[in-house]
């Protein structure tokens, strides 16, 4: 999860210091983690994203074992993810969407874990 939370982070060419921080206190929060220790787990799914060529490994693992509520909860937390720099784009909004499709999220239920993020 922490892997996707970069991916979508680094989808707009923009890596920012509020996204760093909105992934480590997602991280933080959901893992129950120290500032840094999530911040060793956002390093180390850095390093995990930028070797992986596709996102498909990050979302089967996830979907696999992840219950579809909590799946809802993984789909929010990215919304938190591209929301934290105050702007949308395209290419945030495209895989945002295939993200969704790709855990099994319908339109729906991703429209509604943005209003929630």
């Amino acid at each position: 999860m922490a892997a996707l939370m970069v991916r979508i982070a680094k989808s707009d060419d923009e890596y920012s210091a509020a996204e760093i921080a909105r992934i480590d206190a997602v991280l933080g929060l959901l893992y129950k983690l120290t500032a840094d220790q999530a911040a060793n787990l956002r390093q180390t799914a850095e390093a995990l994203e930028a070797e992986a060529p596709d996102t498909v490994r990050f979302t089967r693992a996830i979907k696999e074992e992840v219950p579809y509520e909590e799946r809802f909860n993984v789909v929010r937390a990215l919304w938190q993810v591209v929301l934290a720099d105050g702007a949308r784009d395209a290419e945030e909004d495209a895989l945002m969407r295939l993200l969704a499709s790709l855990l099994g999220v319908n339109d729906r239920d991703s429209a509604l874990a943005r209003q929630r993020a």
